[in-house]
């Protein structure tokens, strides 16, 4: 079995480049960091590093150990933290990926809500928009096609379906529209609101493309706040899904589109731990209730008395 301190050594010559680097990153000397590779290297049987110059690179053997190794290390790191919960009296810990409009709009009231109910639960939340490293958390929202299967060991809850709107400038002409057509924006200035290969721009292409029009791009902000305040100083429009689009500035306004507009089916991947698990039951309920009334559990300030005298 391989050692997971010798591992964590390796990984860190790899991510630093050096090992002079990764001693000085783990307080370690450099002669301690050449004893743990030379030992991981015996251990393997593989020729993790070559010398190149006067350092060192690692081999394609030590690529894919270092890829293969992420959700291993991720678990051992979850492990030691369980260990200094319990040390410390925390009993319980729930890990919940999500995605930027989720995360604006549901996350801050069930966050809320968990750590009320649950004093003593450790929460860890994880952008999961970008490249997923280590394990998967224990609630995970994604966005994909309803019959796309659950992960070994995780079972598939729908949340709703979450349709495209319009965001133009509040002065723009078709502020006022009802609905507006795609392929009535053909002649438009368009800003993107997500990365070019994410779900959600791949739907507004393919949905322009099936009106019979492309989109003109000038502006690639890749995420809907950034977007929305482009939006807001006239340089262009730009379709996002609804639930990014729920709270805007009064410089811009949502309008609706006509059918058939692009929507994202959003769905919450649960790990089966195979008996339950009360806390991981509750915020998915919660998050259901969110879903259904985004305002629901907002906490309200509290009142102040009326001034006397």
């Amino acid at each position: 079995m391989l050692d997971p301190h010798r591992l964590a050594v390796f990984r860190s010559v790899v991510a630093s480049g050096s090992v002079q680097a990764a001693a000085d990153g783990l307080g370690m000397s450099s002669s301690a960091v050449s004893q743990h590779l030379a030992a991981l290297q015996r251990e393997t049987g593989l020729t993790l590093f070559q010398r190149s110059g006067r350092g060192i690179l690692p081999t394609d053997a030590a690529l894919a150990l270092d890829a293969g190794s992420d959700e291993a290390m991720g678990e051992w790191g979850r492990l030691d933290q369980v260990v200094a919960d319990l040390r410390d009296g925390r009993s319980g810990r729930l890990s919940i990926g999500y995605f930027a409009s989720a995360g604006s709009a549901w996350m801050p009231v069930l966050v809320g809500r968990l750590t009320s109910e649950y004093p003593d639960l450790v929460l860890e939340l994880v952008l999961n928009e970008s490249e997923r490293r280590g394990p998967r958390p224990d609630i995970d929202l994604v966005i994909g096609p309803p019959d796309e299967p659950a992960p070994s060991g995780y079972r598939r809850v729908e949340l709703t379906e979450d349709e495209f709107v319009l965001v133009v400038p509040r002065d723009h002409d078709l502020a006022t529209s009802g609905e507006v057509a795609l392929g009535d924006l053909r002649a438009e200035t368009w800003v993107s609101n997500d990365h070019p290969r994410s779900v959600g721009h791949r739907l507004v292409v393919a949905a322009c493309t099936a009106a019979g029009m492309r989109p003109r791009f000038t502006v690639q902000a890749q995420d809907h706040h950034t977007a929305v305040g482009f939006v807001g100083a006239g340089v262009g429009i730009s379709v996002m899904p609804g639930l990014a689009a729920r709270v805007l500035p009064p410089t811009v306004v949502r309008v609706a589109l006509a059918p058939p507009a692009p929507v994202r089916h959003l769905a919450a991947v649960v790990r089966d731990h195979g008996t339950s698990d009360p806390v991981a039951d509750r915020a998915l309920r919660l998050l259901t209730e969110l879903v259904v009334h985004p305002s629901r559990g907002r906490r309200r300030p509290p009142r102040t008395a009326a001034p006397t005298g």
